[in-house]
């Protein structure tokens, strides 16, 4: 691995939802890390082109919720300008919506949240990008809302769950809907944050365990090697 020093900043929506398995890959690629709490005053001190990398992760808002949540309006400036500026950024869940919508898709509230893990189908494009490693191995799923595929944004990937699971922009960007990044441990955290919504859907705590058990493990390894080669990908780049 590399061995120049290179910054990761990390807006972060919950104490909960953190990088997880994230975390490993980018140390073992040179990167220091900034967790930027983003709903918070410390938000304003982020310039767009700060940082080696940019990562935006998920969150209970919705990215449309800006009147509610004014932090996310920030959000979708700052997005907008690093993408403007071709600087490396990477989107999970909220993140990818916000991507989306700084770049003019719409986002919205879909008719019933999706839950568990599912199979991606790969568009040609995503056969060629490091999402390829996650073909046959189901994907954690955790939301409740959509977005448009923006015309700057190349799609890579779909779902029974979400036409829009994951897409590129350029060799700088890249966004998934589902949540590669969440480990056992966040996986339980997660469950007990989100109880009554599962109760709601009529899932059980110990059937969301026995998926979990089921799949996450293959899910965790699919993380490494996409993430791991997207990095990399970067540092040719650079």
């Amino acid at each position: 691995m590399s061995q120049t020093v290179r910054r990761a900043i990390v807006f972060q929506h919950h104490d909960h939802i953190t990088l997880g398995n994230l975390e490993p890959v980018l140390k073992e690629h040179g990167y220091e890390i900034q967790i930027v709490d983003a709903t918070g005053p410390e938000l304003d001190s982020v310039r767009a082109e700060d940082g080696d990398l940019l990562i935006v992760l998920g969150g209970h808002q919705g990215a449309y919720e800006t009147d509610i949540h004014p932090h996310l309006q920030r959000e979708l400036d700052l997005i907008r300008e690093r993408i403007g500026a071709r600087k490396p950024i990477f989107g999970v869940c909220l993140g990818a919506q916000l991507m989306a919508g700084a770049l003019g898709g719409d986002n919205f509230k879909s008719e019933k949240p999706d839950l568990g893990y599912q199979s991606l189908s790969l568009t040609e494009a995503g056969e060629n990008s490091v999402i390829r490693h996650a073909a046959g191995v189901g994907m954690l799923e955790w939301h409740g809302d959509h977005f448009t595929l923006p015309e700057a944004a190349t799609l890579l990937a779909t779902s029974e769950a979400s036409p829009n699971e994951a897409f590129a922009i350029g060799d700088f960007g890249l966004a998934v809907q589902f949540h590669p990044e969440v480990t056992d441990e966040m996986h339980e955290l997660w469950s007990e944050d989100t109880d009554g919504l599962l109760a709601r859907e009529g899932i059980s705590r110990e059937q969301w365990r026995s998926l979990r058990l089921e799949h996450n493990d293959a899910m965790q390894e699919v993380s490494r090697a996409m993430f791991g080669e997207w990095l990399e990908g970067l540092e040719n780049r650079a």
